[in-house]
């Protein structure tokens, strides 16, 4: 790339701006890039790129970046691609999941699926041409996940899929078309429950690039969760009070376009919810993008503040940092939600979740878990949501390898293949 281009004086202008550590990944020339191999047999550490774009992608990556660095044969850069750029929804994360600071911020911001992730293919690939990374690491299937899979893998860098083979067979679904392509792609595919394995032998890959390692977000989950309990939130939303049982209470969350956009469809869920929400509050953090539909779709009116403190009700909350929604979903009587992660976090936690879409990527939320699809129809909402809330709390059983381990194990398979 010449160094008069627009990209290359964006991405050091950015070096500049956070530290001598990113600046020497664009300062470096040729002459001073050496291969793997030869890095390796020199004593000098192997290098690694992670990649992050997105709010779950975050948590995912923390217990990663620990054990990284533990080792001193690994050197790890991390990348932040700019994809979620509201403080509330990334710069949070680094401080409360003990992250550094990222060594780059590509700055993409939104856009169409085209263009964001033309955009961070652009601005990617100098930083991995300068770095010279023996492995390009990247997690989930946001875009940022495949566009950095893509050119990594075209410059002939392996690539290291975190939560690999997860399969909706939905490819209406953007996630789904993002997490094929990257597996495709991809060198090392460390899968979080056994539905993956499966997924990726039919689909032909090779068992030996397969690894089941278990769930890098349930490592961050049980690492934080004491400091969680700690959070003031329900105190601040009145429902724990000194000396008291805490109030029964439930979570929304909802984000996906499907869901979102399409003004009858947030109509029908906001209603059933509202109608669950009678017997006791049900709050809402609200992503920017379903915030922005409320108001359009003149949605608001469904819904309270939470200033006020209702009784019941849906109570919407801006968006939270990691610790203060563990907290929030870890003593819900019950949770809604269209998210991933959210379904797996809940089985962690024992908690009833009803998942707002007729298909899931990880079964095990089901088959071992507390999470029950129950699509999008208001009256079936309603009456999955008393059933859960008439029934017992679901024993927890954990799917296989979900104890905190995950991590580790990803790290030492890296450490066998790239540096033994």
């Amino acid at each position: 790339m010449a160094a008069n281009s627009p990209v290359y004086g964006f991405l050091l202008s950015t070096a500049n701006r956070l530290g001598d550590s990113s600046t020497n990944i664009f300062r470096s020339n040729e002459a001073d890039i050496v291969d793997t191999v030869t890095r390796r047999q020199s004593g000098e550490p192997v290098r690694l790129l992670s990649v992050v774009g997105a709010r779950p992608n975050f948590m995912k990556l923390a217990p990663l970046v620990t054990e990284l660095s533990k080792l001193p044969e690994f050197r790890h850069r991390l990348v932040h691609t700019g994809q979620h750029y509201d403080d509330q929804l990334s710069g949070s994360f680094f401080q409360q999941l003990g992250l550094p600071r990222p060594d780059v911020n590509l700055e993409v911001g939104s856009g169409t699926h085209a263009a964001q992730t033309a955009e961070v293919m652009k601005r990617i690939e100098p930083v991995i041409e300068h770095y010279k990374p023996a492995a390009v690491l990247v997690v989930g299937d946001v875009n940022s996940t495949l566009a950095a899979a893509l050119v990594a893998a075209k410059m002939k860098i392996p690539v290291a899929h975190i939560e690999a083979g997860l399969r909706s067979f939905d490819l209406t679904m953007p996630e789904e078309i993002n997490r094929r392509l990257t597996d495709a792609v991809s060198d090392f595919l460390f899968v979080t429950e056994r539905s993956g394995v499966d997924n990726l032998l039919r689909e032909g890959v090779s068992r030996t690039k397969i690894f089941l390692v278990g769930n890098v977000m349930i490592d961050c989950l049980l690492r934080h969760r004491k400091l969680a309990s700690q959070s003031n939130l329900l105190t601040d939303l009145g429902i724990r009070k000194k000396g008291l049982p805490v109030r029964d209470y439930g979570v929304l969350t909802l984000h996906r376009p499907s869901n979102v956009d399409d003004a009858k469809v947030l109509r029908g869920i906001l209603e059933a919810i509202g109608e669950i929400a009678q017997d006791f509050p049900i709050f809402f953090p609200v992503h920017p993008r379903t915030q922005r539909n409320l108001e359009r779709f003149r949605l608001t009116r469904l819904t309270s503040n939470a200033l006020d403190r209702p009784a019941s009700g849906l109570v919407l909350l801006e968006p939270l940092g990691y610790l203060d929604f563990l907290a929030l979903n870890d003593a819900a009587r019950i949770v809604f939600t269209d998210s991933g992660g959210i379904q797996e976090e809940t089985t962690v936690l024992g908690v009833p979740c009803l998942t707002l879409r007729n298909n899931t990527e990880r079964p095990a939320t089901i088959v071992r878990g507390t999470n029950h699809l129950v699509g999008v129809d208001p009256d079936r909402i309603v009456s999955a949501a008393r059933s859960a809330l008439a029934g017992v709390r679901r024993m927890k059983r954990r799917p296989p390898l979900w104890d905190g381990r995950a991590a580790e194990r990803i790290v030492a398979v890296l450490h066998r293949r790239l540096v033994d």
